[in-house]
């Protein structure tokens, strides 16, 4: 299984300085808000407690957290719907984009704009989803062989060594069950969240292709109502 390159790297730095700046807690505060409305307990509601790690993980405030999360009980609050769009970008690789809106009419303009502008189309519904599976992804920070054999003990369904870091996937709702069992079997779990994760990445090995490809994911990435952005591209340059 694949899905973690040079994008799934440079997302996490970028995710890191956005949190300096205070921008990512905006796009998180919006998928705190989302999931709550399954339940406003991160115990009996995975979904909640994925959100909430990923803002412990950026450093969000308390305060900004329970205020996500109070947001489902305040009717004065603008409704978030959870919108997802399909596109195809330059050379052809298949891009998904999860967006957290309380304006729908704002959110698809600007997403077609940043495909359109930079080389790639909206795609129809259903014509790009098919090529992912949606999975838990959990970033570990120990490798080797008795790392893989305790996370696959954990029950994960598989592990990739990544440089000096393992990740893990899972079953979408096996994610913080795993993750639980990683955490106390001594492994230090960096991040935990659910991805779009590709069936057959596409290899992209020439530079101008592959640079037309992360501005394009650069640019979505950095559009206020998209929370995260998924391809299907194995960049190798």
């Amino acid at each position: 299984m694949a899905g973690h390159n040079k994008w799934s790297k440079i997302k996490r730095d970028k995710g890191a300085n956005d949190a300096k700046r205070g921008a990512v807690f905006t796009k998180i505060g919006n998928q705190i808000a989302i999931a709550a409305r399954g339940g406003t307990d991160p115990a009996m509601n995975p979904a909640l407690a994925v959100a909430i790690e990923k803002a412990r993980a950026a450093n969000m405030p308390k305060d900004n957290i329970q205020r996500s999360i109070d947001r489902v009980a305040d009717k004065a609050a603008a409704a978030l719907e959870e919108l997802t769009y399909e596109a195809y970008g330059p050379g052809g690789v298949g891009i998904i984009i999860e967006t957290a809106t309380d304006n729908r009419n704002r959110t698809l303009p600007e997403v077609k704009t940043a495909v359109v502008k930079n080389g790639g189309r909206i795609a129809d519904a259903g014509s790009v989803m098919f090529q992912f599976t949606r999975k838990g992804v959990i970033q570990v920070k120990e490798t080797g062989e008795d790392t893989l054999l305790t996370i696959l003990d954990a029950g994960a369904e598989d592990a990739v060594e990544d440089g000096d870091e393992t990740i893990v996937y899972t079953d979408q709702k096996e994610l913080m069950n795993v993750r639980s069992k990683l955490i106390e079997a001594g492994l230090t779990v960096e991040d935990a969240e659910l991805q779009y994760v590709p069936n057959n990445p596409v290899a992209i090995t020439d530079q101008e292709t592959a640079d037309k490809v992360m501005r394009v994911l650069d640019v979505l990435d950095d559009l206020d109502d998209v929370v995260n952005v998924h391809t299907n591209a194995d960049i190798l340059v």
